[in-house]
């Protein structure tokens, strides 16, 4: 699958230097970049103009990052790396939790960033072309709105979640591996060090009750993994 050939990509940073730096660095790679270095002005082009991915750092003046993450969310569901040299535990799960697809700690090289842009690429454009998989019962998978329907409302999943969720459902009642859920869901290996998974499951448990899924219960067993358990009525 061919990737970046004229690919646009917006990048909200305010460091004048990292911005040139990622706009020359992934121009020179076939993207297509712009430039913000502010919260609002990087909000206004992200909701007026269609782009693949956005690069938003968190750090950002007027709105900051997760502000603008969250404003974004009630209008597009355009795909979100963060960018932040807050890379703690706690902020990793407050972006996810925002609706970040992935949060990058800075410093990082360009050929990390470019590992992890490639993965969210690659995940949109499959979704994209995927045949839509047939209504069950009362929960509705949506492949083009990457969400959930249940009940005639929305669930809110961001893009990894939903395709995590699905995967679970499809395999209902099965454990299946963290090392599996990485590949397949994140399209990166397992360390047992990164907490992205679970902060997705976290956020997947939430939004479930929030909107009353009850039937659809995702359990975590210890020392292997995940499964989604089924209580239909």
């Amino acid at each position: 699958m061919q990737l970046a050939s004229g690919q646009q990509i917006l990048a909200i940073e305010d460091d004048p230097i990292l911005g040139a730096h990622l706009k020359t660095s992934l121009e020179a790679r076939g993207f297509r970049v712009t430039l913000a270095d502010q919260g609002g002005t990087g909000l206004a082009l992200a909701c007026a103009e269609h782009y693949d991915l956005i690069l938003l750092d968190v750090l950002l003046p007027g709105l900051d990052g997760l502000e603008v993450l969250t404003r974004l969310r009630g209008k597009r569901r355009t795909p979100v790396l963060m960018m932040s040299a807050l890379g703690s535990e706690a902020h990793r799960i407050q972006g996810f939790g925002c609706g970040a697809d992935d949060y990058l700690p800075k410093p990082f090289s360009l050929e990390e960033l470019q590992v992890r842009m490639a993965a969210i690429l690659r995940r949109v454009a499959y979704e994209r072309y995927a045949p839509p998989a047939p209504p069950e019962d009362s929960h509705v998978f949506d492949d083009e709105r990457s969400d959930l329907r249940h009940e005639g409302g929305w669930v809110g999943l961001t893009a990894t979640e939903y395709r995590l969720l699905k995967l679970l459902y499809g395999s209902a009642e099965e454990v299946l591996s963290k090392p599996f859920l990485y590949q397949q869901v994140l399209h990166r290996g397992y360390s047992r060090h990164d907490r992205s998974l679970d902060m997705h499951i976290s956020n997947i448990r939430r939004k479930l009750a929030r909107e009353s899924v009850a039937g659809l219960r995702v359990e975590a067993v210890w020392g292997k993994g995940y499964l989604l358990s089924r209580q239909d009525s």
